[in-house]
């Protein structure tokens, strides 16, 4: 029989998502696997941890195509992006904080380009006069990034209801984001 890596890859995100700390033979029962197969497939917990990676950089790369974020006020198009970003919120929150992503080398050219689109975003936001325009689009797009991982955490621990998942982000972020009449 195959190995199903798609499966082992959610399995372990949905895992990893709860428990950060999971071990290997706790991953593999979790993808009804034993841990030998899952040692053949993933050298270790690196190997494991950057092909998550390369998931949630395809399913981000996703989520921006359903988003539109070129179509519309920019406002409606983060809210869109926060919507279509949920299914994948706990596995972005995984691999946010996960440090040795970013050690030793440049950054995976997959979240530069993630990055710069979602910072195209908010430029256009600015240059159209939606958001302020002393708030760099860099910095938005980390805050939007901590606003996810902060809300998928709360979620999955019950603190928050995924129905508000959204709007709790969208109103926070926008609401910080959005230029305001001089007076």
């Amino acid at each position: 029989m195959a190995l199903d890596r798609d499966h082992v890859l959610r399995s372990a995100a949905a895992l990893l998502t709860r428990k950060s700390t999971a071990t290997m033979d706790e991953v593999a029962k979790a993808a009804g696997i034993s841990r030998a197969t899952l040692h053949r497939h993933f050298a270790g917990r690196d190997a494991l941890v950057r092909a998550l990676e390369s998931l949630g950089i395809a399913e981000c790369e996703a989520v921006l195509v359903a988003a539109r974020l070129d179509e519309g006020p920019a406002g409606d198009a983060v809210h869109r992006l926060v919507r279509e970003i949920e299914p994948a919120a706990g596995l972005l929150a995984f691999l946010y904080t996960e440090n040795q992503l970013f050690e030793g080398e440049e950054q995976n050219e997959g979240w530069k380009r993630i990055d710069d689109r979602i910072a195209a975003l908010f430029r256009r936001g600015q240059a159209n006069g939606e958001f302020r325009i002393d708030l760099t689009p860099a910095w938005l797009t980390e805050a939007l990034y901590g606003l996810l991982a902060s809300a998928a955490w709360a979620v999955s621990e019950g603190r928050v209801a995924p129905k508000d998942f959204t709007h709790m982000i969208v109103e926070l972020l926008l609401g910080g984001a959005r230029r305001r009449e001089e007076s």
